[in-house]
């Protein structure tokens, strides 16, 4: 065929799959522009999941008559004026283009008023070049687009039903909802109230919007998070270990208030829940990181779903940080003794779960027991108790069991006993530092160019490593110690991966790791076995070193070491009180 230049209606449609892949990516524009138009609340509609019929009305600032016909234009916008603008958007645009592409797409209708205005005015998306007819309209915007991609088959036939199609939908919503709380959304489908997430400030908590949005099981068992470093401050909401999930569903980052995809902070918060994640568990967070606009680009991607950081490394090590060292401070005496959070472990409906009452069980100290005990012996004295209790007894020489001014305690001896060795073995390998131990034969090994130039620039954190590699040649190096407590690990493997996550992510954890592994294995070993009678001082002794020890809530694979059942649920199990 001969070349020739395509007309401007095939060329938007084309350009328009860029913006517009379901009718989720149409809500996600349209709530976005309702954001940056200083809405305070959203109203949406859709019928068919959206394939239909999608509506988004706010009370932002709405769009002057003379001006709704620009809004259809491409290279129209109001959120930047010149190219210094692009380098700092503070607006959740400018990616730009969304209501030209969309009404390209399909039969979309403008109708706006500002504030003060004395009626509203209304344009059809097929006839941009049409005067505005008035139209009666509070102060705000309604875009309503009807039969998306009507006049593109080959998009349309793509579309799923319209149950899946309102699951994304309310997937975005969720997200939008997480990422701007003070703004408040109502949603209806085919014409049923369906979500209504209430502003933060108005009569609502956080943690009350931040239950409506992710259940109260999220809230429950999720940790507060602030930290602040290089010019950002990350804050937000942590899941406990133990609240993991099979697959990667429950997982946010917003980027001044953008909602993104990030491969290099999801490995950083992934990083930061080493040691206590089991198997292939993921975890369950929802993280707002705040920072220069300078120092992050939005616009490249179409959607504006991913960026690039100025500083990738500074965002990596920040969030890796806040995220290990919550996880880590988490103890016993924590958080209202850190309790709540293995509701869910011990009853399959976790948001049904009574809440504890005041009351407290009578203690009574037991032959076994040391005298101090005796003090405790009334409900008055219950509030001297340590958060883990006082040990009782030891069911089938594997779980002990004990009592504390909330209920009962259940702790699994095995997994317990084996976090407290692994921390204390960490603790003693970083005191000493990594030790070296020399190759009886170095070993030369060839590496890709970024590799070497990788060995170059960190030659002196690969000593602090363990792994001595010197220049021998223009694509080889010549490796001469390793970690001696790796001296049975492949080497160069060690050395090439220790390479790649440098080269990805500027820092490395994988010499750090390894050891762990063999500590982890020493400390399973060297654990008091399922199995073995232990005193009741010794139970007590195994209970203090768990509240002092950090990570005690999980074993050294990531299961739960210990539970709580509160006299409600105990009450609950016996139908007490019915």
């Amino acid at each position: 065929m001969p070349i020739r230049k395509l007309g401007s209606r095939l060329i938007n449609q084309i350009t328009a799959g860029e913006v517009v892949e379901r009718p989720a990516s149409v809500l996600r524009e349209l709530v976005e522009n309702s954001l940056d138009a200083g809405a305070r609340r959203l109203q949406i509609r859709a019928e068919e999941g959206g394939r239909r019929r999608l509506v988004v009305t706010d009370d932002g600032c709405g769009i002057p008559r003379d001006e709704l016909a620009l809004a259809l234009e491409r290279h129209a916008t109001s959120k930047l004026a010149s190219l210094e603008d692009f380098a700092r958007l503070r607006t959740l645009g400018f990616r730009g283009e969304a209501l030209p592409s969309i009404a390209t797409v399909s039969r979309l209708t403008l109708t706006s008023a500002p504030p003060g205005a004395a009626r509203g005015h209304r344009l059809e998306g097929d006839r941009p070049a049409a005067a505005p007819q008035p139209q009666p309209h509070p102060p705000g915007t309604t875009v309503e687009v009807r039969d998306l991609f009507y006049n593109t088959p080959p998009r349309r036939k793509f579309l799923r039903g319209a149950a899946t199609e309102w699951k994304h939908i309310a997937a975005v919503l969720r997200a939008q909802a997480l990422a701007h709380p003070q703004a408040a959304f109502e949603a209806q489908h085919n014409g049923r109230a369906a979500l209504r997430y209430p502003a933060v400030g108005d009569g609502t908590a956080e943690a009350d919007r931040l239950e409506a949005i992710l259940g109260r099981a999220f809230v429950e068992q999720s940790l507060p998070l602030d930290a602040q470093a290089d010019g950002m401050r990350l804050t937000g909401w942590a899941g406990m270990p133990t609240y993991s999930r099979s697959q990667a569903d429950l997982q946010y980052l917003f980027i001044n208030g953008r909602v993104v995809r990030d491969r290099t902070a999801a490995h950083a918060v992934r990083q930061g829940y080493a040691d206590v994640l089991y198997g292939g568990r993921h975890p369950c967070y929802a993280l707002h990181l705040e920072m220069p606009p300078e120092a992050v680009d939005v616009n490249v991607h179409p959607t504006k779903a991913e960026v690039r950081f100025r500083d990738a490394r500074a965002v990596h090590r920040l969030l890796a940080r806040a995220v290990a060292d919550g996880i880590a401070g988490l103890r016993p005496d924590a958080a209202g003794h850190d309790a709540g959070h293995f509701r869910a472990l011990i009853n399959e409906n976790p948001q049904a779960a009574a809440p504890a009452r005041p009351r407290r069980l009578p203690l009574r100290a037991l032959p076994e027991a040391d005298d101090a005990l005796a003090v405790l012996a009334d409900a008055d004295a219950a509030a001297a108790l340590p958060p883990l209790g006082l040990a009782r007894a030891q069911l089938h020489d594997i779980y002990i069991l004990a009592e504390n001014a909330d209920g009962l305690v259940l702790v699994d001896m095995h997994a317990a006993h084996e976090r407290i060795a692994y921390e204390r073995l960490k603790s003693a390998a970083g005191a000493d530092g990594i030790r070296v131990q020399p190759l009886l034969v170095p070993q030369d090994l060839e590496l890709r160019p970024e590799e070497m130039a990788c060995v170059e620039e960190h030659r002196e954190l690969l000593r602090e490593l363990g792994l001595e590699a010197d220049i021998a040649g223009p694509d080889r190096v010549r490796l001469r110690s390793i970690p001696s407590l790796l001296a049975r690990a492949d080497a160069p493997q060690l050395l090439r991966d220790v390479l790649a996550d440098l080269i990805a992510h500027g820092r490395t954890r994988r010499v750090r790791e390894r050891e762990n592994e063999l500590l982890s294995v020493m400390a399973c070993h060297g654990a008091a076995r399922a199995g073995r009678r232990l005193s009741l001082p010794e139970m007590d002794a195994l209970l203090r070193d768990m509240e002092e020890v950090e990570r005690s809530g999980q074993c050294n694979h990531g299961r739960p070491t210990w539970v709580q059942l509160s006299v409600a649920q105990l009450d609950k199990l016996f139908l007490r009180g019915r």
